[in-house]
C-alpha cells in the first residue's frame, strides 16, 4: 500500500512539474505571432515568414509587429 501511494504522488509531482513548464511555450507562441519579415530595400514586402524578397531575391529580415519607424522620432541620432 505504501509502495502504491509513493509512486502515486510521484506521478502527481512529475506531471505538476511538466505542466508548470509548458506555460513557457504558450509566450515564446505568441512572441513568435508577433514577428514579421521585411526586406532591407523593399519595405513594403512584408511576410509572416522568413524567405526570399519577390522583388530582388534578397534574404527577409526579422521585424517585429508594432515596430514602425517614426519620421518624427530622433532615436539613434544626435542634432
Amino acid at each position: 500500500m505504501k509502495k502504491a501511494i509513493l509512486i502515486l504522488v510521484f506521478a502527481v509531482s512529475i506531471a505538476v512539474v511538466f505542466n508548470a513548464c509548458g506555460g513557457n511555450s504558450t509566450k515564446k507562441t505568441e512572441q513568435e505571432a508577433n514577428v514579421e519579415y521585411t526586406c532591407p530595400m523593399h519595405a513594403e514586402v512584408v511576410q509572416d515568414s522568413a524567405g526570399k524578397c519577390p522583388k530582388c531575391g534578397m534574404d527577409l529580415i526579422e521585424k517585429k509587429t508594432g515596430q514602425k519607424m517614426d519620421s518624427t522620432s530622433h532615436q539613434g541620432h544626435n542634432h
